[in-house]
Protein backbone atom coordinates (compact mmCIF):
# COMPACT_ATOMS: atom_id res chain seq x y z
CA UNK A 1 0.00 0.00 0.00
CA UNK A 2 1.32 3.42 -1.04
CA UNK A 3 0.64 6.97 -0.70
CA UNK A 4 0.55 9.11 -4.51
CA UNK A 5 2.33 11.76 -5.82
CA UNK A 6 1.17 14.93 -7.04
CA UNK A 7 2.13 13.66 -10.63
CA UNK A 8 0.32 10.21 -10.26
CA UNK A 9 3.13 7.91 -9.48
CA UNK A 10 3.06 6.13 -6.40
CA UNK A 11 5.67 5.49 -3.39
CA UNK A 12 5.75 4.17 -0.20
CA UNK A 13 4.79 6.61 2.76
CA UNK A 14 7.51 7.06 5.09
CA UNK A 15 7.45 8.40 8.93
CA UNK A 16 8.07 7.19 11.87
CA UNK A 17 9.70 3.72 12.54
CA UNK A 18 7.34 0.99 13.26
CA UNK A 19 5.76 0.39 16.47
CA UNK A 20 6.11 -3.25 17.22
CA UNK A 21 3.00 -3.28 19.05
CA UNK A 22 0.61 -1.34 16.12
CA UNK A 23 2.67 -4.04 13.80
CA UNK A 24 0.99 -6.80 16.30
CA UNK A 25 -2.41 -5.20 16.54
CA UNK A 26 -2.86 -4.81 12.69
CA UNK A 27 -2.08 -8.46 12.19
CA UNK A 28 -4.09 -9.84 14.60
CA UNK A 29 -6.89 -7.40 13.05
CA UNK A 30 -6.31 -8.67 10.19
CA UNK A 31 -6.70 -12.34 10.83
CA UNK A 32 -9.90 -11.68 12.68
CA UNK A 33 -11.08 -9.97 9.68
CA UNK A 34 -10.55 -12.29 7.71
CA UNK A 35 -11.08 -15.33 9.17
CA UNK A 36 -14.64 -13.69 9.93
CA UNK A 37 -15.64 -11.81 6.54
CA UNK A 38 -13.81 -13.72 4.60
CA UNK A 39 -10.69 -12.21 1.77
CA UNK A 40 -13.15 -10.75 -0.27
CA UNK A 41 -14.12 -8.28 1.70
CA UNK A 42 -10.37 -7.49 3.37
CA UNK A 43 -9.15 -4.09 2.47
CA UNK A 44 -7.38 -1.25 4.41
CA UNK A 45 -10.42 0.96 5.56
CA UNK A 46 -12.03 -2.21 7.17
CA UNK A 47 -8.58 -2.76 8.73
CA UNK A 48 -8.63 0.97 10.39
CA UNK A 49 -11.95 0.85 11.42
CA UNK A 50 -11.62 -2.04 13.60
CA UNK A 51 -8.14 -1.53 15.22
CA UNK A 52 -8.73 2.14 15.23
CA UNK A 53 -5.16 2.72 13.46
CA UNK A 54 -4.56 5.18 11.68
CA UNK A 55 -4.51 4.39 7.27
CA UNK A 56 -1.24 5.78 7.05
CA UNK A 57 0.19 3.17 9.84
CA UNK A 58 -1.23 0.32 7.08
CA UNK A 59 0.38 2.33 4.31
CA UNK A 60 3.89 2.61 6.07
CA UNK A 61 3.85 -1.19 6.58
CA UNK A 62 2.77 -3.08 3.91
CA UNK A 63 2.67 -2.25 -0.52
CA UNK A 64 -0.51 -4.67 -0.48
CA UNK A 65 -2.73 -5.94 0.99
CA UNK A 66 -1.17 -9.61 0.19
CA UNK A 67 2.43 -9.11 1.96
CA UNK A 68 0.25 -8.05 5.15
CA UNK A 69 -2.18 -10.82 4.99
CA UNK A 70 1.53 -12.86 3.85
CA UNK A 71 3.25 -11.68 7.01
CA UNK A 72 -0.10 -12.10 9.09
CA UNK A 73 -0.91 -15.56 8.46
CA UNK A 74 2.89 -16.17 8.44
CA UNK A 75 2.72 -15.70 12.15
CA UNK A 76 0.15 -18.28 12.50
CA UNK A 77 1.34 -21.06 14.37
CA UNK A 78 -1.37 -24.15 13.85
CA UNK A 79 0.79 -27.22 14.00
CA UNK A 80 1.52 -28.65 17.22
CA UNK A 81 4.82 -29.21 18.24
CA UNK A 82 5.39 -33.18 17.92
CA UNK A 83 4.97 -35.03 21.40
CA UNK A 84 7.16 -37.47 22.01
CA UNK A 85 4.45 -40.06 23.54
CA UNK A 86 7.36 -43.13 23.64
CA UNK A 87 5.17 -44.49 20.79
CA UNK A 88 4.95 -43.52 17.16
CA UNK A 89 1.56 -44.35 17.11
CA UNK A 90 1.07 -41.92 20.06
CA UNK A 91 3.33 -39.12 18.23
CA UNK A 92 0.93 -39.17 15.19
CA UNK A 93 -2.08 -39.45 17.26
CA UNK A 94 -0.63 -36.39 19.21
CA UNK A 95 0.02 -34.81 15.88
CA UNK A 96 -3.73 -35.26 14.82
CA UNK A 97 -5.12 -33.38 18.36
CA UNK A 98 -6.32 -30.70 16.14
CA UNK A 99 -8.94 -32.42 14.50
CA UNK A 100 -10.42 -32.96 17.91
CA UNK A 101 -11.75 -29.57 17.78
CA UNK A 102 -13.24 -27.13 15.40
CA UNK A 103 -10.96 -24.26 13.51
CA UNK A 104 -10.02 -21.78 15.56
CA UNK A 105 -9.53 -18.12 14.40
CA UNK A 106 -6.26 -18.40 12.81
CA UNK A 107 -6.63 -21.38 10.83
CA UNK A 108 -9.97 -19.96 9.13
CA UNK A 109 -8.11 -17.07 8.34
CA UNK A 110 -5.47 -19.97 7.14
CA UNK A 111 -8.41 -21.17 5.08
CA UNK A 112 -9.09 -18.04 3.61
CA UNK A 113 -6.47 -17.20 2.22
CA UNK A 114 -5.84 -20.72 0.39
CA UNK A 115 -7.36 -20.14 -3.20
CA UNK A 116 -5.81 -16.58 -3.55
CA UNK A 117 -2.12 -18.17 -2.06
CA UNK A 118 -2.00 -19.78 -6.03
CA UNK A 119 -1.63 -16.48 -7.15
CA UNK A 120 0.11 -14.36 -4.56
CA UNK A 121 4.05 -15.21 -3.66
CA UNK A 122 3.36 -13.17 -0.51
CA UNK A 123 0.60 -15.90 0.74
CA UNK A 124 2.09 -18.14 -0.47
CA UNK A 125 5.23 -17.55 2.04
CA UNK A 126 2.86 -16.99 4.60
CA UNK A 127 1.25 -20.65 4.10
CA UNK A 128 4.54 -21.91 3.85
CA UNK A 129 5.69 -20.42 7.59
CA UNK A 130 2.43 -21.91 9.13
CA UNK A 131 1.92 -24.96 7.82
CA UNK A 132 4.51 -26.42 5.07
CA UNK A 133 7.51 -25.33 7.11
CA UNK A 134 6.09 -27.02 10.87
CA UNK A 135 4.63 -29.93 9.16
CA UNK A 136 8.22 -31.15 8.44
CA UNK A 137 9.94 -29.99 11.16
CA UNK A 138 6.88 -32.43 13.30
CA UNK A 139 7.29 -34.77 10.98
CA UNK A 140 11.20 -35.24 11.14
CA UNK A 141 11.00 -34.68 14.88
CA UNK A 142 8.43 -38.07 14.82
CA UNK A 143 10.79 -39.63 13.09
CA UNK A 144 13.91 -39.09 14.84
CA UNK A 145 12.42 -40.01 18.68
CA UNK A 146 11.12 -43.45 16.25
CA UNK A 147 14.67 -43.66 15.56
CA UNK A 148 15.85 -43.50 18.93
CA UNK A 149 13.40 -45.95 19.70
CA UNK A 150 15.29 -48.52 17.31
CA UNK A 151 13.49 -47.98 14.12
CA UNK A 152 14.29 -46.79 10.95
CA UNK A 153 12.31 -44.86 8.80
CA UNK A 154 13.41 -44.64 5.44
CA UNK A 155 14.01 -40.68 3.50
CA UNK A 156 11.27 -42.23 1.41
CA UNK A 157 8.83 -42.81 4.20
CA UNK A 158 9.35 -39.58 5.86
CA UNK A 159 8.59 -37.94 2.38
CA UNK A 160 5.42 -39.82 1.89
CA UNK A 161 4.21 -38.88 6.02
CA UNK A 162 5.32 -35.48 5.58
CA UNK A 163 2.75 -35.15 2.04
CA UNK A 164 0.07 -36.59 3.66
CA UNK A 165 0.04 -35.00 7.09
CA UNK A 166 0.21 -31.16 4.63
CA UNK A 167 -2.36 -33.08 2.19
CA UNK A 168 -4.68 -34.05 5.89
CA UNK A 169 -3.87 -30.29 7.07
CA UNK A 170 -4.92 -28.45 3.82
CA UNK A 171 -8.33 -30.82 3.66
CA UNK A 172 -9.32 -29.22 7.67
CA UNK A 173 -8.71 -26.07 6.65
CA UNK A 174 -10.81 -26.23 3.26
CA UNK A 175 -13.78 -28.20 4.73
CA UNK A 176 -13.73 -27.33 8.07
CA UNK A 177 -14.74 -30.76 8.85
CA UNK A 178 -16.90 -32.18 11.69
CA UNK A 179 -14.68 -32.68 14.63
CA UNK A 180 -13.72 -35.78 15.00
CA UNK A 181 -13.49 -38.32 18.10
CA UNK A 182 -10.30 -39.50 19.73
CA UNK A 183 -11.42 -42.89 17.97
CA UNK A 184 -11.63 -41.68 14.37
CA UNK A 185 -8.30 -39.91 14.95
CA UNK A 186 -6.72 -43.28 15.95
CA UNK A 187 -8.21 -44.53 13.26
CA UNK A 188 -6.78 -42.45 10.69
CA UNK A 189 -3.35 -42.95 12.52
CA UNK A 190 -3.98 -46.76 12.58
CA UNK A 191 -5.17 -47.01 8.78
CA UNK A 192 -3.50 -44.74 7.23
CA UNK A 193 -0.66 -43.45 8.80
CA UNK A 194 1.69 -46.19 10.10
CA UNK A 195 1.47 -48.17 7.37
CA UNK A 196 3.02 -45.85 5.99
CA UNK A 197 5.94 -45.51 8.28
CA UNK A 198 5.96 -49.49 9.16
CA UNK A 199 5.22 -50.55 6.13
Amino acid sequence: MQGPDHDGSVTPLRGRPRDAALTSRLLSGALALVAEQGLDRFNADALVAATGAGKAAVYRRWPNTDALLGEAVGRCRPIPAAPDTGSLRGDLVGLLAPWTRRLDRDERALAAVLGQARHSPELRAGLDSAVVQPVGVAVAAVVAQHGRRGHTVSDTQEALLRRLLLALWWERCTTDPVVASDAEVALLVDRVLLPVVEG
